[in-house]
């Protein structure tokens, strides 16, 4: 059965690698043909849906494609800790740093006063953002303000509450002269990016870090590859100080070869342009009215019914706008090869679970409950592509 490939146009058909994304979906809900995106070029991507419908999943799926495909470096932000499942595969080689770090430096000046939470126009915020300017490492930026130049004329609060932002700054843990750079990020297989124990101020700093060192590297021709850079929560990111290397990377990432796929709960909460340069829109089921206006407001005129009449209802259909083609495609999402970490858990599970115990300790033997396992079991296999 011929595969219909999203992204290319007709004549490209047949050229270079795919990601195999699941199989149309019928009307009845049975499967139709297959269904794969192109990695050949670079494009920018969006996924939605609310909690439990397949977001993360899909991110995974696409994650895992871009792993095995020839010419792509896939690097993944996990602010959740749901994609260390990709280590396990067979298939393809990935990587997950549990501690990610980057260079002081790769942070612009003008953005460190808004990363350690100050006004950028305050007495404070502009000693920060000298320090920044006249120094590249953090321990260097702290001695700067431990010792003022005599032309600053920095008086002694001012250098203890800047002083006291940059120890919070370093309380992180990011910072580091040996940080990941491009090529660190662009070998072979998936970089798995676990920023799961960091609050949004240090992960935003890691992304801006990240992203612009993957842009910059390939408008420098630093490295081969085509990263591909997949991005959990991207709201947290589109309203923080990683916010501009994310729109460079979607309104001129083509011409390097840069590809972003943002993944959102709430696409209200994104800017415009995320929504608007993206030729790519993976939508699954939403129901907040602000979500679905937004997605609405960027309907393409060749859309004719609108998104908000086609969103999908069950967990892993996804409707997926193909801007390169002009059109609108129902899409069951196909299985994960490798584990998914974004399942809830349950308190019925750990009910089973003491259960289970209780009757071990009672006799010595695993009575169990068939029944619960069995349930368990079908209902696993019902939500396996939720979020």
């Amino acid at each position: 059965m011929k595969t219909d490939v999203l992204g290319r146009r007709d004549g490209d058909a047949d050229a270079g690698p795919l990601a195999r994304l699941g199989h149309h979906r019928a009307r009845d809900g049975s499967d139709g043909a297959p269904v794969a995106l192109d990695l050949d070029r670079p494009h920018a991507a969006l996924v939605v849906g609310k909690r439990g419908y397949g977001k993360s999943y899909t991110l995974g799926v696409l994650a895992e494609e871009a792993a095995r495909a020839p010419g792509v470096a896939p690097v993944v932000v996990d602010p959740m800790g749901v994609f260390s499942g990709l280590t396990e595969s067979a298939t393809f080689a990935a990587e997950v740093i549990q501690h990610p770090t980057v260079r002081a430096d790769a942070i612009p000046p003008a953005a460190w006063p808004a990363l350690v939470g100050t006004d950028p126009d305050s007495p404070v915020g502009s000693t920060v953002w000298r320090a920044a300017s006249e120094t590249g490492t953090l321990s260097a930026m702290r001695a700067f303000v431990d010792v003022p130049p005599e032309d600053s004329r920095v008086g002694p609060e001012t250098t203890r509450a800047a002083q006291n932002r940059l120890r919070r700054a370093d309380s992180w843990g990011v910072f580091d002269p040996d940080g990941l750079d491009a090529s660190a990020l662009c070998g072979p297989g998936a970089t798995v990016l676990d920023c799961s124990a960091l609050d949004p101020a240090p992960t935003n700093a890691v992304v801006y870090a990240v992203a612009r060192s993957l842009y910059d590297a390939r408008v420098r021709g630093a490295v081969e590859r085509l990263p591909w850079l997949f991005l959990d929560e991207a709201h947290v990111f589109f309203d923080g100080v990683a916010a501009p290397a994310l729109r460079a990377i979607l309104t001129r990432g083509r011409a390097p070869g840069v590809s972003l796929v943002a993944a959102t709960q709430r696409p209200s909460a994104l800017p415009d342009v995320a929504l608007s340069q993206s030729d790519l829109r993976m939508v699954h089921r939403l129901t907040a009215g602000p979500d679905v206006r937004a997605l609405t407001a960027a309907d393409p005129t060749y859309l004719s019914a609108g998104v908000a009449t086609r969103l999908p209802t069950r967990p892993g259909d996804v409707l997926v706008v193909d801007d390169t083609a002009e059109a609108a495609y129902d899409v069951r999402v196909r299985t994960r090869g490798t584990p998914h970490g974004g399942e809830s858990p349950r308190a019925s599970a750990v009910a089973a679970d003491d259960t289970g115990d209780a009757d071990r300790s009672a006799d010595g033997r695993d009575t169990g409950d068939e029944a619960g396992d069995a349930a368990r079991t079908a209902d696993s296999a019902g939500t396996e592509t939720a979020e």
